[in-house]
């Protein structure tokens, strides 16, 4: 890289071109799934009486900021491999500037990484080396979702991983960095919302059906087709509204009948699915905005709880 070059790259974060691309490769309403996941795992310590503030607080903003770099260097990954369609062809970046605009996209998303190390560092030498541990294959599963040389995308696995790397081990370590200690329940009650988190992917996946074949692009969808993975897509929204029962079957879960009012939002992206590939760009945010309020309602039955509501 010349003077010339990086000249330009600093000039980058100030050009309004380069910020509406940082911002699409962001994809900011996704981070939801980590905000929620992690804001879970807290508020479960908080309903065991072991809740703290500053730890709460590094734990939401290492989960997103986490995510955030996920989704910045999975976009710089897509693209180099020409998996995906230009996003910003109406942009008129090219050339040498556009190789910058990518590379800084990439570098903005390996930072994102790189302010979660001293938070997840604090957090461990707070609780424990496990915690390390656990972020390490959140780390590593979220950087080879597209990264080689596994990219699990394109083998059929991101709905599976995901239920794991942004539900279950987010909830589980979010507690277990806010408490100190681990906890069962933790485990228990990240099943219906780790579901809710595969069920976002692969409504992404639905969406970008058509786009992934031309790349081909083999996920779960592409490889099952079109109408299973629609049928699939309703079997986990269903799981997602059964799990609250069945949890509150065995003593797990106070007053399931609160996430109910949720429901109406998961009502237009589920009718979206049934639409042609071009109206189905909506769905994502729908998807989100219902996950964003199955979310609220998630942790208020058990904070409510705790309060002796």
């Amino acid at each position: 890289m010349n003077r010339s070059d990086i000249a330009a790259f600093a000039r980058l974060p100030f050009d309004p071109r380069a910020i509406r691309a940082w911002l699409k490769a962001l994809r900011a309403p996704s981070l939801v799934i980590a905000g929620f996941s992690c804001v879970l795992g807290v508020a479960l310590a908080y309903r065991d009486g072991r809740g703290s503030l500053v730890p709460a607080v590094l734990v939401v903003a290492a989960g997103v900021a986490l995510q955030a770099g996920v989704n910045l260097v999975n976009d710089f990954f897509e693209f180099k491999q020409r998996r995906i369609d230009d996003k910003i062809a109406r942009l008129a970046v090219f050339g040498a500037e556009r190789e910058l605009l990518e590379w800084f996209i990439f570098l903005t998303g390996l930072a994102c990484f790189a302010l979660v190390a001293p938070i997840g560092l604090y957090l461990a030498w707070r609780t424990g080396w496990p915690l390390l541990a656990l972020g390490a294959v959140g780390f590593a599963g979220g950087y080879f979702y597209t990264g080689e040389p596994f990219n699990y995308k394109r083998r059929g696995l991101g709905v599976v991983f995901v239920f794991f790397l942004m539900g279950v081990f987010m909830v589980v370590g979010s507690y277990y960095a806010t408490a100190g200690v681990f906890s069962p329940l933790s485990l228990w009650a990240s099943i219906p919302v780790s579901i809710l988190v595969s069920l976002i992917l692969l409504s992404n996946e639905l969406r970008d059906f058509e786009q992934d074949s031309r790349h081909g692009i083999r996920t779960l969808a592409g490889r099952i087709g079109y109408r299973r993975a629609a049928a699939l897509y309703f079997v986990l929204l269903a799981l997602a509204y059964a799990g609250p029962w069945v949890l509150s079957a065995a003593g797990l879960f106070p007053r399931p009948f609160l996430v109910l009012a949720a429901a109406p939002l998961a009502v237009p992206p589920s009718l979206l699915v049934f639409r042609d590939s071009e109206k189905r760009g909506r769905i994502i945010p729908l998807v989100m905005l219902h996950h964003l309020c199955y979310g609220g309602l998630y942790c208020a039955a058990y904070l409510w709880r705790s309060s002796g509501g």
